[in-house]
């Protein structure tokens, strides 16, 4: 039977309830229960419960989005408003509230998705996009989403879904085209001129600016035509038919952004940017990547000419320091097939390294041309370059040090994009004895370790009819004297050669330095990490040892002990030694951090083993409880899907009631004694090994 509707009365005290921290004498409730009140039942609760899950990440949103909803059902399919939902919580997280509750307030800018229409989504198309812009010429880009398409120049920003043909094959294709477009207006110079000033000076810059992206459009659409022409097909298919003769200026192969300026300026007020299946958007935010880019590589590219120069110099006589050295031809150009330049060293040409050419096809995409005064500087030594900013290179350390991962938000039923930073850090050595302590104090048992770990090591297996070996193959030769003298060709594998079996593991240790170890438990986790790898050694598997830790989504924390390529020596044994508590336990990006460094392993059987006093937590109460749970439970099931096998330690009294939920019912061990820590994890692993 279903339900009654929620009358008015009952929407305004519960609308009041959940929005009360946004509402005042002039902006209640009422109105907003007032357009709810003759929706279906289903449609208020499904209301009502996105109100509330919107309001723990922000009340205004939650309130732009209550105001919107009625006219959200009216317009678009059901299928169509998850989406709708979340690019704008999406938006919200990556650009602010008014960026996102634009998306709620301009429910009129969204394409009316129809009954039976197969949508397009960008995460499921999102791995083959990748591969498509990455057989693009030019820089590498990323993909992101956003409410409208646009691109920072590093970055091709897509709707989370497209909708706008009947199969989904069709809307899959918009995303190429759009794709295309946004890649074609920093390979062929969209952004050579200052459009936010040029369209800054119209009465409507927001006019201008939509009507100076469909020239553009239409001036790449040529470009895109020479070399991709099966793409520029479809979009004039679906612009239907020729471009406007007013505008075939823009078809010449010369044709530049300045070309499409000055059509803007004779068009505007006359015509408008038609509405188009694709459609792109400037956005006043690539200026500031473009410019950092631009001011970066320059001084980029004159370090590694002046390395280049200095290689070349080597056992020459040096060049005379006034002479400048080096020249780009002035054919350098920005051309449909490629960018064309020919370097020149002392008037010869020279082959760039692969570095350089990155930097000078990236200057000439940003610049059009490469400036003389880009390589005055490279006729200095390579050292001058090195204090021409003391806190360059930290800076740039910190900022390719940042890891950007996504985080589950279960009540979305959707990924936070890029929503935790996490940082991989060193761990101080310790100086002291703890090691050597540890191994008198445990000396009887790491004894025993050892030898039960010797017997997983496998025994030598002889292999016979190898053309490289150890020891001739007596049986094989006595048969080959006997074909020899029948008239056949001698064989050539007549040695033998000893294989170990060798085990094709790789395991992870993630060791839980949260706030809570403090004290025995910590003590407790470094006596088991200094037994484990006394015999991981004798079982010579391959192994690394990272512990992790944070503060906040902003915090997240790697701590680097022992990488899979570093021997156990007297260094990881200090690091050992100086592990310490620090924050909280917020475990879903150290997950995921953690996997993609096994998964570059080359191994059979990877292994993730986490070694932990409590449940996923954080400073934050959002993470707190089944937020941080879920998040981590989805972090283990990437893994899985990855190849990667999780399986948690653990001496939290309380584990089962999370643990089989996040690991399931066989992936995890409960070690009821701390004491007992140090003994059982060797002989953990050595069960799951062997």
């Amino acid at each position: 039977m279903t339900a009654p509707l929620f009358t008015e009365a009952e929407l305004y005290k519960q609308l009041d309830y959940l929005l009360g921290p946004v509402l005042s004498s002039r902006r209640t409730a009422a109105p907003l229960a007032s357009r709810l009140a003759p929706l279906p039942r289903m449609q208020q609760d499904f209301v009502l419960h996105w109100i509330e899950v919107i309001a723990r990440s922000n009340y205004e949103m939650a309130y732009q989005f209550t105001a919107a909803a009625p006219a959200a059902y009216a317009r678009l399919d059901p299928t169509a408003i998850d989406a709708w939902i979340i690019q704008a919580m999406d938006t919200y997280d990556r650009e602010g509230l008014h960026r996102g509750s634009q998306i709620f307030r301009q429910i009129e800018s969204w394409t009316p998705i129809a009954a039976g229409t197969q949508v397009a989504t960008f995460e499921e198309h999102a791995a083959v996009l990748e591969l498509f812009v990455c057989g693009l010429a030019g820089r590498r880009l990323k993909l992101d989403t956003a409410g409208e398409p646009w691109t920072d120049t590093e970055t091709l920003y897509l709707p989370t879904h497209i909708g706008t043909l009947p199969t989904k094959a069709e809307n899959f294709n918009i995303y190429k085209i759009l794709a295309t477009l946004l890649w074609a207006q920093g390979r062929y110079g969209t952004f050579h001129a200052d459009l936010a000033a040029a369209c800054g000076t119209y009465n409507d810059p927001q006019r201008a600016s939509a009507l100076l992206s469909h020239l553009e459009s239409l001036r790449l659409e040529a470009r895109i035509a020479r070399v991709l022409p099966g793409i520029a097909r479809d979009m004039a298919r679906l612009r239907g038919g020729s471009v406007d003769r007013r505008c075939a200026a823009l078809n010449a192969p010369d044709a530049s952004v300045h070309d499409s300026l000055q059509l803007l300026a004779k068009f505007y007020g006359i015509m408008d940017a038609p509405r188009l299946a694709y459609r792109t958007a400037l956005r006043t935010e690539t200026v500031s990547v473009r410019d950092a880019r631009i001011k970066r590589e320059q001084g980029e590219l004159a370090a590694a000419l002046a390395e280049l120069a200095q290689a070349h110099d080597a056992g020459t006589k040096p060049a005379p320091e006034t002479l400048e050295r080096f020249r780009i031809n002035a054919a350098a150009t920005n051309t449909d097939d490629g960018l064309d330049f020919e370097l020149r060293l002392d008037g010869a040409p020279v082959a760039p390294p692969g570095k350089v050419t990155q930097l000078i096809e990236s200057i000439l995409q940003d610049l059009g041309g490469i400036p003389d005064d880009y390589l005055h500087g490279a006729n200095l030594p390579p050292e001058a370059h090195a204090g021409e900013d003391e806190h360059a290179d930290a800076r740039k350390e910190h900022e390719d040090g940042v890891h950007l991962y996504n985080e589950w938000d279960h009540r979305r039923r959707h990924y936070r994009k890029n929503w935790c930073s996490l940082r991989e850090l060193d761990i101080s050595p310790a100086s002291g004895s703890f090691v050597e302590d540890t191994l008198r104090k445990y000396r009887p048992q790491v004894s025993q370790l050892k030898r039960t770990f010797e017997m997983l090591r496998g025994e030598d297996k002889v292999l016979k009819r190898q053309a490289v070996g150890d020891d001739i193959d007596f049986d094989t030769l006595v048969a080959a004297y006997a074909d020899l003298k029948t008239g056949h060709e001698l064989a050539d594998r007549l040695l033998t050669r000893r294989s170990r079996n060798e085990r094709d593991l790789a395991a992870l240790f993630m060791v839980d330095m949260s706030g809570s170890t403090r004290g025995w438990i910590n003590d407790a986790e470094r006596e088991a990490l200094v037994m484990l790898c006394e015999a991981l050694e004798v079982l010579g598997d391959r192994y690394a040892i990272y512990g992790f830790s944070g503060l906040t989504r902003k915090r997240c924390e790697i701590y680097r002990i022992k990488r899979f390529d570093e021997p156990y020596d007297d260094m990881v044994k200090q690091r050992i030694a100086g592990i310490t508590p620090q924050d909280y336990t917020r475990m879903g990006a150290a997950i995921r951090h953690l996997t993609g460094i096994l998964n570059a392993v080359d191994a059979r059987t990877k292994l993730l083993i986490t070694l932990s006093d409590g449940k996923p937590d954080d400073y934050s109460d959002q993470y707190r409880g089944e937020y941080g749970i879920e998040d981590t439970r989805q972090a283990l099931l990437e893994a899985h899907r990855s190849g990667v096998k999780p399986f948690c330690i653990t001496i939290d009294h309380e584990a089962r009631d999370y643990l089989s939920h996040l690991y399931g019912p066989v992936s995890w061990t409960l070690v009821d004694d701390v004491k007992r820590l140090p003994l059982k994890v060797a002989d953990i692993y050595r069960r799951l090994t062997a």
